[in-house]
């Protein structure tokens, strides 16, 4: 996929993604030029079967390649350079010629396992972000899953960090859901339908140190109550009346049923029998 460049670094570099771009003053353009020089529709190019052509839509001043006058249909290569009017813009193909370029200085490489642009490898030596939209250096516009800015690849002391930027459907680490942190060789990314492998050097990775001085909070045992003594209200505390009142009573025995009742009075009058039969001899 080629990219196009601003040689006087007036915005960042685009995707050329759609199979249409037109360029020109009108609002109606997907790039919208209003320096001098330029038509209302300029000229527009269109991607087909992989490859990009180049027309001039019968502009005042043309549309030039190369320091060459074109008309229509003309195909555009990585290392172009268009100029419409003082306007110069040059073409490359991140995927291809940043290898060679950027290959030599980058420690650190992204490899497309899945999705667009499968089997490409891109070099990261710079801050990049990774999304749908044109202006993103490492963009896969064909991807419905990810957001237009979906995440960041930055560099901090020779280590590879990512950053999750809100998307809609996160960045997964390993298949773990993750927002930002080191990434290490051979770890796999999941974005939207792509995934990346990781490559790059071995790094130690500072772990944080746990504070000597910071409190430790162990859980507490909790002990069972020793048996005690019955407990007393409050109010029998301070009555001691309420305190007799409120201690448990010694049962009361129920009264004696009426054959109890005849067994003893049989037994009062056989004592009574003997007790005149031992005074008669006496």
């Amino acid at each position: 996929m080629l990219k196009l460049h601003f040689k006087d670094s007036r915005q960042a570099p685009l995707w050329l993604t759609e199979e249409r771009f037109t360029i020109g003053q009108d609002e109606r353009n997907q790039l919208v030029m209003e320096d001098a020089g330029v038509s209302a529709f300029h000229a527009e190019i269109r991607q087909e079967q992989g490859h990009y052509y180049l027309s001039d839509c019968g502009s005042q001043t043309g549309t030039f390649v190369n320091d060459e006058r074109i008309g229509s249909r003309y195909q555009l290569r990585a290392g172009d350079l268009l100029r419409l009017g003082a306007v110069e813009m040059e073409l490359s193909d991140p995927a291809r010629s940043s290898v060679r370029q950027d290959g030599l200085s980058a420690r650190w490489f992204l490899q497309v396992l899945k999705g667009e642009h499968q089997g490409h490898k891109y070099p990261i030596s710079s801050s990049q972000t990774f999304g749908r939209s044109a202006q993103c250096e490492l963009c896969f516009a064909s991807d419905q899953e990810l957001s237009r800015r979906h995440c960041e690849f930055y560099l901090q002391d020779d280590v590879l960090y990512f950053k999750d930027l809100g998307s809609a459907n996160g960045v997964f680490v390993n298949q773990e859901k993750l927002a930002a942190g080191p990434l290490r060789p051979g770890d796999e990314l999941r974005m939207g339908s792509v995934s990346l492998l990781v490559i790059g050097p071995k790094v130690e990775i500072d772990q944080p140190q746990a504070d000597e001085d910071a409190t430790v909070f162990m859980q507490a045992v909790k002990v069972p109550k020793p048996a005690g003594k019955p407990q007393v209200s409050q109010a029998a505390a301070l009555n001691p009346a309420r305190a007799q009142a409120a201690a448990p009573q010694a049962p009361v025995q129920a009264p004696a049923s009426g054959n109890g009742r005849l067994l003893l009075v049989a037994g009062a009058l056989v004592l009574g029998v003997i007790v005149a039969a031992v005074v008669l001899l006496a």
